[in-house]
């Protein structure tokens, strides 16, 4: 048996203790101790079945109505993101659908469902002096472009001559309103609909869908949404009642700002938000209601100091839509105040519970290594012949930092609309992104690789494939494809093992490891599909940066000894693997806190803005977890092939899992 078995079979156990102990706390927040009921499935639509979620509250006796709500998500999100309105929602006394839309989560049709036309408009729909643009290439790109199109908007905007047209801007969000309409528990007079982002184009197809019926919406709550003038549709048959819009201070996105860099008073006095509330520029306000709820015509705008994606967990927006349905409800809402909120408990419950997890991968591999067949991956650190002095690492690092945070913005937006890539294959919209910035860093990689064994050659210093990390100390000068075979078994077990605490969680306590927007998910057989299309991308994109990064770069901090070391030698590989990153960050948010607006419109056009701007908030934390695996894995085993391939798998399962798919 191995030294230490023990030892690390205790630190596996504690921490799968710690991780389902914090989602059965995280359940029991879900489900508000027993007062919220909560179910899955799935519910059809014309195009397919739609996953969704319902919460019921638990006291409801058979006969007894309670108002419903339909919860829209945004776009590379799934129903899970709405997790803090249905909790709050339902334990006032609401019934709550949340479902995964078109080419979301587990519902089965895929974005292009939604439809797309070959133009699109510049400005806001409705307004005389937006111009119409042309739109080519590939499908992804026409529907990206045309996300702000909704299916009820007139026929100038949602067909075009070639016979393609915006089918179903809810995407998914009609049926399911539908579904939820006709519920048994459910009062038919008190039906509201909430979403954020891509979720509000929804909310306002689904309330115009429905505008004049018998179920048609008593209100509407925008997360971040846009505004389009009366003349962009039929405005005197179709009408909405009670409509809330929290507005981001900082949102990424240029549609949710009307266009405009910053949002201020000059946006809250335009005509299109004046026409909004209803009233004149001089009468227009922040935080006040216009109208009345009686007759449908409430309408509020919301400043909240937040950004785009936060915006969904913001507990003054959270209390202002609850305080919003109440209203629109009759006072239909009981229970705690909207103040008293509970549901970012679950959040940071099912946070610790995802990072224990992926901290136990490390005694998990530990005990693999008792295994002989897996024992043949640890070896020596390769020899210091090739460290870098700290002069030149620093000049290396900062080119790095430069390479990554220069190509970031403009490659992540070339793949993901514009990437000449088979669409029924590469069907991940934003893991198209990263496969364009991926593919230019490999060229980029290989070349400064070649280059530098050139160099290394030269001045004797040139220790080999072992000393980039890819080679063996029995043979330096190869790659070492037997320690590639064997970290490719062991990383699976890593895998299989992580995917049954997903699992488990789904199963026992219908919970994800994410928190807020998705992160590790069960897969479909089609998402399962697509993780093996992504991921010999992302694994030679992870085996040339690690080789860059802990490899190549090594310091004397590599070779120290214990925890120390470890610090010192991750903070350096951190620094690498995300400092590009940051410095977009800075670069986006800096001008934007000063009142400029973001930095990707300001410096590189609004082109470059949104998506993949607000993804920074996510992927930094990420990267940072990346770095400490693999600074792991390279020290214990002398090789990057474990943690590149374990990020790299990693990195595919978030893309894959649950985002947007066509």
């Amino acid at each position: 048996m191995k030294k230490g078995w023990g030892k690390w079979a205790a630190a596996l156990a504690i921490l799968l203790c710690v991780a389902f102990i914090a989602l059965l706390f995280a359940d029991r927040i879900q489900r508000a101790d027993g007062g919220i009921t909560i179910t899955e499935g799935y519910l059809p639509s014309d195009v397919g079945d739609l996953f969704y979620k319902l919460y019921t509250p638990s006291g409801l006796r058979d006969g007894e109505q309670a108002p419903g709500v339909l919860l829209l998500h945004g776009y590379q999100n799934d129903h899970e993101t709405n997790a803090a309105y249905a909790i709050e929602l339902a334990k006032r006394g609401v019934i709550v659908l949340s479902i995964d839309e078109y080419g979301h989560g587990a519902s089965e049709p895929g974005l292009v469902n939604r439809g797309y036309v070959n133009h699109m408009v510049k400005g806001n729909f409705g307004d005389e002096n937006a111009a119409f643009k042309s739109v080519g290439g590939s499908v992804r790109y026409r529907l990206l472009m045309n996300f702000s199109n909704l299916s009820f908007f007139n026929d100038h905007y949602t067909k075009d001559d070639a016979g393609n047209a915006i089918t179903d801007s809810s995407c998914g969000g009609v049926a399911a309103y539908k579904f939820l309409s006709e519920l048994k528990n459910v009062d038919k007079t008190k039906l509201g609909i909430s979403g954020h982002s891509m979720g509000t184009w929804a909310g306002w197809s689904v309330a115009a869908a429905y505008s004049g019926t018998e179920i048609e919406p008593k209100a509407t709550v925008l997360q971040c949404g846009e505004l389009f003038f009366d003349t962009a549709y039929d405005s005197a048959n179709i009408h909405f009642n009670n409509v809330l819009l929290l507005q981001a201070k900082w949102d990424e996105f240029s549609y949710f700002r009307d266009y405009k860099r910053v949002v201020d008073d000059t946006v809250l006095r335009s005509d299109l938000r004046t026409e909004f509330l209803g009233t004149t520029a001089k009468e227009a306000a922040w935080d006040t209601t216009f109208g009345d709820f009686s007759d449908g015509s409430a309408r509020r705008m919301e400043l909240l100091y937040t950004n785009h994606r936060l915006t969904t967990h913001n507990a003054r927006g959270l209390k202002v839509a609850l305080d919003w349905f109440n209203s629109a409800f009759d006072g239909a809402l009981s229970g705690p105040d909207a103040t008293d909120q509970t549901a970012m408990g679950k959040e940071w419950l099912v946070l610790l519970a995802m990072l224990v997890s992926i901290a136990a991968l490390i005694p998990l591999f530990e005990l693999l290594l008792g295994i002989p067949f897996f024992a043949k991956l640890v070896q020596p650190l390769p020899g210091a012949v090739g460290i870098k002095p700290a002069g030149k690492w620093w000049r290396g690092a900062i080119i790095t930092m430069l390479i990554a945070g220069a190509t970031y913005p403009f490659m992540t937006q070339l793949g993901h609309a514009l990437l000449p890539l088979p669409e029924g294959v590469f069907r991940m919209t934003v893991g198209n992104g990263f496969i364009g910035w991926y593919s230019l860093l490999i060229i980029i990689m290989v070349v400064t690789s070649l280059v530098g064994a050139r160099s290394a050659k030269k001045k004797g210093t040139y220790d080999g494939f072992y000393g980039m990390g890819l080679g063996s100390e029995e043979k330096p000068n190869r790659i070492a494809w037997g320690l590639l075979g064997r970290a490719c078994v062991l990383v699976l077990c890593l895998l299989l093992f992580l995917y049954l605490v997903v699992f488990l969680a789904g199963v026992l306590f219908k919970l994800d490891l994410r928190f807020i927007w998705p992160f590790f998910k069960t897969f479909t057989w089609t998402r399962l599909g697509q993780f093996c299309v992504y991921i010999p991308v992302f694994a030679l994109f992870f085996l040339l940066n690690n080789s860059k990064i802990m490899a190549s770069m090594r310091t004397r901090a590599t070779y120290e000894k214990g925890f120390k070391g470890f610090m010192g030698n991750w903070w350096r590989n951190a620094l690498l693997m995300v400092g590009g990153i940051l410095l977009i960050v800075l670069i986006e948010y800096i001008p934007f806190f000063l009142g400029i607006g973001p930095g990707a419109d300001v410096f590189f056009g609004s082109t470059f803005g949104g998506p993949f701007m607000s993804l920074l908030i996510l992927f930094v934390p990420q990267v940072i977890v990346f770095s400490v695996l693999c600074t792991y894995f390279y020290r214990r085993t002398g090789s990057v092939y474990t943690g590149a391939l374990l990020v790299a798998s990693l990195a595919a399962w978030i893309v894959t899992g649950g985002s947007s798919m066509l």
